[in-house]
């Protein structure tokens, strides 16, 4: 199946047969998905607003990427833990991370924003790959428990040239890590295309590998979802690895010190825009299940609502004592935290970061 595109909705909204995977949502289901990803796009859109108004040193937008992350982020269970990258704003959201402190690590308040345990969801990892290592080693853990979780790693295609990831992979093949591997391919390691980076697609790595690839299409939430749920099912029974590659585009930018426009072109952009995730699934919800303006409507108010809410929780963020740094770098007491914490006492240098 790696060299199939797996999709169940056309990008028109259209049910499409497929002979392995089934869509098993029903309206319900599919009318939440709808939201969560309405959600989640103005929740970074806002962002977005909040770093260029300068409430915020930096922001990796999601726009483009939302059924990836939804439907993924939907397919776990709540014993299920997650590591991700930079960008997956919208799987904190389907775990239950408040938006604000998604946003801390950018407003500079935090080195992180939560409690990992709490929501089942690691912090942010902007060492590129870094998070696989971390989520294997979680996951043979979890195995060697006899915990009958999985786990789930998120990571871009630009990631996928990183050492750490074929080194994830050759762990997670060798102990059969109960871990599911999510590559989401949005065509550029910042400016860099995925075309220079792998002459095949990512998900045929995985036969290198010993486990299983499946190549997924990423702005469709209902197969994303449906895919990952197998793979999510098939760790959690002892089945081992699996890798996913959702194929989806970055319709703005890497971060918001990038600029896009150097380095491909409008007409793509424009062609990517007619297969925008949400307006997919918004044609079934029409189409098949009888939803109309009145439920859309909702889920706009609702997702500006929240918007003004992120908005006013940041901006009342304040700037944290510096010497704050050093409390969390180690579970216990070290001779150079203790060290650092000492020096920047006494060089006077917290007041003048502060």
């Amino acid at each position: 199946m790696v060299d199939e595109l797996i999709s169940l909705l056309s990008p028109e909204g259209e049910p499409l047969p497929h002979p392995e995977v089934v869509n098993s949502l029903n309206a319900d289901a599919l009318a939440a998905l709808y939201r969560d990803m309405v959600i989640v796009r103005r929740l970074c859109n806002e962002a977005t607003a909040l770093q260029r108004q300068g409430a915020l040193a930096l922001w990796a937008p999601l726009l483009g990427q939302e059924a990836a992350q939804i439907g993924a982020g939907r397919a776990l269970q709540p014993r299920d833990f997650a590591f991700p990258s930079y960008r997956e704003h919208g799987v904190a959201w389907c775990r239950g991370v408040p938006p604000a402190d998604v946003l801390r690590l950018f407003r500079t308040v935090s080195s992180g924003g939560w409690n990992p345990y709490t929501y089942n969801y690691a912090l942010p990892t902007i060492v590129l790959a870094n998070q696989m290592l971390h989520a294997v080693g979680y996951a043979m853990g979890m195995q060697r428990d006899g915990d009958p979780a999985a786990v789930i790693t998120f990571f871009g295609d630009g990631a996928s040239s990183q050492g750490d990831a074929l080194e994830s992979f050759v762990w997670a093949s060798s102990f059969n890590a109960p871990v599911v591997f999510f590559c989401q391919n949005n065509q550029f390691g910042i400016s860099t295309p995925v075309t220079t980076q792998s002459r095949v697609p990512l998900a045929e790595r995985a036969r290198g590998f010993g486990f299983p690839g499946y190549r997924v299409d990423g702005n469709d939430v209902v197969a994303v979802y449906e895919v990952t749920r197998q793979a999510l099912e098939r760790a959690r029974a002892g089945g081992g690895p699996t890798l996913i590659e959702a194929y989806t585009y970055r319709m703005g930018a890497h971060t918001t010190s990038d600029d896009p426009t150097r380095y491909r072109l409008d007409a793509e952009v424009e062609m990517w825009k007619h297969r925008d995730p949400i307006e997919r699934l918004k044609a079934l919800l029409t189409r098949e299940h009888e939803y109309h303006r009145t439920f859309f409507d909702g889920a706009d108010t609702e997702a500006e609502t929240l918007a003004m809410d992120l908005r006013r929780d940041v901006l009342a963020m304040e700037r944290p004592d510096p010497i704050t740094m050093f409390d969390h770098v180690y579970a216990e007491a070290h001779p150079l935290i203790d060290e650092g914490r000492r020096d920047l006492r006494d060089l006077g240098l917290t007041e003048a970061l502060s």
